[in-house]
């Protein structure tokens, strides 16, 4: 699955964000610490924003928390706020569409964009945080992890 860079971007501050609850982050030190541009983050922190899941505080010493619920949001949450996840690709229609082969293909590629939806609603922000600190100390295994991906 491709997302967009916005969607990437989001991901990767929330993430940040939700690491620290407790904490400000400025758009600067979540754009250095991926090399993302602050421009494009700041626009992105500001949907995150209206959406109810980041604070900002303006001024000096000000910068963005997270406010959401990190057991309760999910990966389909946060990209279906940039993205539509819920079309099924129905682009542009060919001839061959209208064939057996072509419905048949059709459902399968349906079926593949349902687990893909199944799956991104049922990792949560906080899972995906156990799993980056697994990332970070492989040694250390966090209670309850269970590996998404033969790990």
């Amino acid at each position: 699955m491709r997302l967009q860079v916005a969607t990437r971007l989001a991901l990767y501050a929330i993430l940040e964000l939700a690491s620290d609850p407790d904490r400000q982050f400025s758009a600067t030190e979540i754009a250095d610490r991926f090399g993302i541009s602050v421009n494009h983050l700041s626009k992105v922190l500001r949907s995150l924003g209206r959406a109810g899941l980041v604070e900002a505080v303006r001024g000096a010493g000000g910068g963005y928390r997270f406010v959401g619920n990190a057991k309760r949001i999910t990966l389909l949450d946060l990209i279906r706020l940039f993205e539509d996840v819920d079309s099924s690709g129905e682009g542009g229609r060919e001839a061959a569409d209208a064939t057996p082969e072509g419905r048949v293909l059709g459902s399968v590629l349906e079926e593949i964009e349902d687990i893909t939806r199944v799956t991104l609603s049922s990792i949560s922000v906080a899972t995906m945080l156990k799993l980056i600190a697994a990332e970070r100390h492989p040694q250390r295994k966090p209670e309850g992890v269970v590996p998404l991906f033969g790990g």
